[in-house]
């Protein structure tokens, strides 16, 4: 069994990652007993998703332009997954004690419109929110301007959700609610089936292994890159730890929000002016430390996990030669998803992957309205100097 030689270790970076991780870690167990560990979760979630660069927004550009649907079907295997695990612990309602809150949201015209947005946002980005965090993580310049651009588009959509929140909408409505998990699990099993399917009948095919395409080897483990079917798994894996430890579902772009919030709070902006940031969940997360905030240690961790990853695999190389157009598609793509995303109630993650994982109706609509947006998005992708 042949593999490729690997680029050697970076140790300088791999010690910083650790040491940082490390001092976190402790850190955050002093503070109590759930940071620390949804910092490891982050971690995991970091190195899983730059070791097999599992993303959205390349997957679906692959599979509508050459008919590669490999990257779908590792997405619809972890979901398969993940509403798996989900389905006893929401049936249960807690877990040690805690009560788990899934990842409903209203299902409506804000949903739509934000996961349309999104779409055509996360293809100028050239990425979707975690695989923003992971390759800005694993030291790409241009996608650390994608990120304070996500930012600041997803603190503009909060200052205006109140406004799209107010149009029609269906309400919150979770699946295992309205029928019983008896009927919904079954029919959320066979709605991902059903996707496959359809994706098999008109052609499309999985061109790339989703397994080791040369065997594995031991070394790869740290090394990478892994395959999409083990990140996949482990991505099903630690989104179910997130909800038994934080008691709700892996989510990513809340903590953007929070993050902008805070920066114009310190250039003078008064919260009380928007309603949404009025609320007393707001107040108090804008009074504490964002090491108080789950998504924010979660988000951290992703981001020194893919550092470590891209460290393991010696591409830690940052480089930035960025024409106007590339720059111009990050800026505008960054706010699109920013933007999209508060009105959408979450992102690739939090909206689709975990609403569709809590059985949430909105998580479903969200996806239908996204993959319109991608569409979009790719045809203008060249208009910016990206390719296709």
């Amino acid at each position: 069994m042949s593999h490729a030689v690997a680029a050697p270790l970076q140790w300088p970076s791999l010690a910083i990652g650790t040491a940082a991780a490390a001092g976190l870690f402790v850190y955050l167990l002093g503070q109590g007993d759930r940071h620390g560990w949804l910092l490891l979760i982050g971690l995991g979630l970091g190195i899983a998703l730059y070791h097999a660069a599992f993303g959205f927004s390349g997957a679906y550009r692959r599979l509508a332009r050459d008919g590669d649907m490999s990257g779908v079907t590792a997405q619809l295997i972890m979901i398969v997954l993940a509403v798996v695990l989900f389905a006893p612990i929401l049936v249960q309602g807690s877990v040690f004690g805690r009560f788990i809150g899934p990842a409903l949201a209203p299902a409506g015209t804000s949903v739509a419109v934000g996961a349309f947005v999104f779409g055509i946002g996360m293809q100028l980005a050239g990425g979707c929110a975690s695989g923003t965090l992971f390759t800005a993580g694993g030291g790409n310049p241009r996608m650390m301007i994608v990120l304070i651009a996500f930012c600041g588009g997803a603190f503009w959509g909060s200052l205006d959700l109140g406004f799209w929140a107010s149009l029609p909408e269906f309400g919150t409505i979770s699946l295992s609610d309205r029928f019983g998990m008896t009927m919904a699990l079954p029919l959320q099993l066979a709605g991902l089936a059903a996707i496959y399917g359809v994706l098999r009948l008109s052609g499309a095919r999985n061109r790339q292994s989703l397994w080791w395409p040369d065997g594995f080897s031991p070394r790869l483990l740290l090394t990478g890159p892994w395959p999409l079917l083990l990140s996949a798994g482990l991505l099903a894996l630690l989104n179910w730890a997130t909800l038994l430890v934080a008691g709700h579902p892996w989510s990513i772009t809340w903590a953007f929000s929070l993050w902008a919030a805070k920066t114009a709070v310190a250039l003078g902006w008064d919260p009380t002016t928007s309603a949404f940031w009025s609320g007393d969940f707001q107040q108090a997360a804008l009074g504490r430390s964002i090491l108080a905030d789950n998504t924010s240690v979660m988000n951290i961790g992703l981001i020194i996990g893919a550092f470590l990853a891209a460290s393991a695999q010696g591409r830690l190389k940052p480089r930035l030669t960025l024409s106007a157009g590339p720059l111009i598609a990050a800026v505008v793509g960054g706010v699109a998803m920013g933007y999209g995303a508060r009105l959408a109630y979450g992102c690739n993650i939090g909206a689709f992957f975990s609403g569709i994982a809590s059985f949430s109706l909105h998580g479903w609509l969200w996806i239908l309205c996204a993959i319109p947006g991608n569409l979009i998005g790719i045809v203008l992708r060249p208009r910016f100097g990206l390719d296709r």
